[in-house]
This record gives structure tokens, sequence and C-alpha cells, in this order.
């Protein structure tokens, strides 16, 4: 039996018909890849934190992993954004259809983690930020302090140096973002978060709904319950013991 499709209704101001959207899958993987550059909202900040919603920045799409210190890169992270606590929040999509969105695309999120936190560097990092802002016109300092709320420059260093901390003690967050998250990668994800304390692990569905002259996104964050997001409240909190390499 074949899925029926889901609507959401809008009512216009001063108008008194609904219009109907209906809920579509993804013409293809890049499409979701890309609103997802353009809109870093649909990462619901306000879902993964209500008492301090996350904001972000985007470092890079397609951000290059290396799986050794000399070697080349080896793997390509679909997103790769900081908030403003500095934490790298790694971001893959993938539609509902693709069936290796269960236990294939947790193990290539975990060997894209594992090696970057090992082998990334901050001027790396720097060097990616910088060539993303400047291709969408825009100052990467002005864009930090505006994820900051600030307006003192001098934050800015501090807040590198925070990233360059939060990677060498792998305090990072792992996002899989899908149209739909199959029951089967949504229990992965749970349990995932409940045994790694230092790495916050969600899934994060966007719901496209289309009708005449426009579409809907819909974001849900799934995977996060409220005492395993209060135990990684209270991990990240803690001092760091930085292991030097």
């Amino acid at each position: 039996m074949s899925k029926t499709s889901s609507k959401i209704f809008f009512l216009p101001d001063g108008q008194e018909s609904l219009t109907e959207l209906t809920e579509a899958s993804y013409a293809n993987e890049d499409l979701l890849q890309a609103l997802l550059a353009r809109y870093c909202d649909l990462l619901p900040g306000d879902q993964i934190d209500p008492e301090s919603p996350r904001r972000w920045l985007l470092i890079s799409r397609e951000m290059a992993v290396p799986d050794s210190q000399a070697g080349s890169d080896r793997w390509s992270l679909d997103h790769l954004f900081l908030d403003q606590d500095a934490t790298p929040t790694f971001v893959e999509c993938k539609r509902s259809s693709d069936t290796r969105g269960r236990r294939e695309v947790v193990a290539q999120m975990l060997d894209y983690a594992a090696n970057a936190v090992e082998y990334w560097n901050i001027e790396r990092l720097r060097q990616s930020a910088a060539e993303t802002a400047s291709r969408g016109g825009k100052s990467l300092d002005r864009e930090i302090l505006q994820l900051l709320q600030s307006e003192d420059a001098a934050e800015i260093e501090a807040f590198w140096k925070r990233v360059e901390s939060n990677l060498k003690s792998s305090q990072v967050r792992l996002i899989f973002v899908a149209d739909e998250i199959p029951k089967e990668l949504r229990r992965l994800v749970e349990f995932l978060n409940d045994q790694m304390p230092n790495i916050e692990v969600l899934a994060v569905e966007v719901k496209q709904y289309l009708g005449v002259g426009g579409k809907a996104l819909v974001p849900r964050v799934l995977g996060q319950t409220e005492a395993t997001r209060a135990a990684k409240v209270a991990v990240s909190a803690a001092p760091k013991r930085i292991v030097s390499r």
C-alpha cells in the first residue's frame, strides 16, 4: 500500500480560503543540502536547546575530511557548522528513499567525526569559513560577531580558541538530516546520544510541502530526551582537559 501524503494548510490574512500544501519528497539530495546551506535555521536551534537556542555559522559545504595527519582528503562531509558556543556540528543529509539512511550513514558519520577531531586544525577551519563567507559576499569576522551577538572584535580570537578546544576534547555535535527519519535510524541516534556524553547526536526531519506558488519547510528534531539533553549541558559546562597531540 502506498503512503498517503500529508497536508498542511495556510490561511492568508484577509482571505477566506485555505491554501493547501501537500507533502512531497525532495527531487534529489543536492536540493536538500543546498536549502540547508542557504537557510541554516532549518536546523531548528530552538528545538535543540530551548533555553539557549542554537545559532549557526556555516564553515563549509562538502567539508573535506582526511584519514591521516599528512594524508589526502578521503571523505566529504555534507556541512560543517559552528554554533555560538563554538561547537563543531557535523551534518549529513539523506533522502528517506535512500536505503543507506540507517547503519551505513551512521558508520559514515562516525568515520568523519573520528578523523576530523584527530586531523583537522584550526587554520584549515578558518580558511574554509573565510572562503564560504567570501563566496556569499560577506565578512567572516562580521558573521562571527553576529553569531556571538557581540560588537567586541576581541571575541573573535577567543571564539576560535574555543573551537580548537572543543575539537581536541571531542565536544562535537552530529546531526542526520532527511525528509523523513526511518525508525531504525532514530533508534540508533537515541542509543548513541545516550551512550556518548561528550557528543550530541540528533536527527532532524525537514519535511517539504508543495503548493501553488511556493513551498513550506517544516523541521523537527528527533532522538533527544529531556534527561539526555540536560546531561549533555552538564558535560559541556564542565572544565575540559585538553590532550596535547
